[in-house]
């Protein structure tokens, strides 16, 4: 019985298969680095090292928060802008703020600020390009002080 070849299996039959198997791994290994490349948004952060002393803190902080139960819920309006309805946190003397992060970094960071509308809501007072962004909200009264991220699309 033969197998595929019409002739005998040969040094250049093997020379080809090997050629073959080393194009496409260094094809493959190029398209991934290409993408990997083209969609990282750049460095989380500075110093690994001197994130590293500041972790515990930042876990204490976020205990902070949590333990205040605040919420944020974000929309994007029809003009653009975000409106953030924020429960849990006292009737007056609240400052919003965001900063809008592109998740890939393509477009500039936006700092949006926010006005405290009748019905409670904060909106803010520039409009957010179209896309998806990620937020970093953050909401202040007093010495509280209160951070979360969430996505809008």
């Amino acid at each position: 019985m033969k197998a595929f070849t019409t002739g005998p299996f040969t040094g250049r039959h093997i020379a080809m298969i090997m050629v073959a198997f080393f194009a496409v791994v260094i094809a493959v290994n190029l398209l991934m680095a290409r993408f990997a490349i083209s969609t990282f948004g750049g460095v989380v952060v500075e110093n690994s090292y001197v994130a590293s002393q500041h972790f515990n803190t930042w876990l204490d902080e976020a205990e902070r928060e949590k333990a205040l139960g605040w919420n944020a819920e974000a929309q994007r309006l029809k003009d653009g802008r975000l409106a953030v309805r924020l429960t849990g946190a006292p009737g007056e003397g609240v400052i919003l703020s965001a900063d809008a992060r592109h998740p890939l970094g393509r477009l500039p960071d936006q700092l949006l600020r926010f006005q405290r509308q009748a019905d409670g809501r904060f909106v803010s007072q520039q409009a957010l390009p179209a896309g998806r962004w990620r937020l970093r909200i953050e909401a202040t009264a007093g010495a509280q002080r209160w951070r979360t991220e969430q996505e809008v699309l």
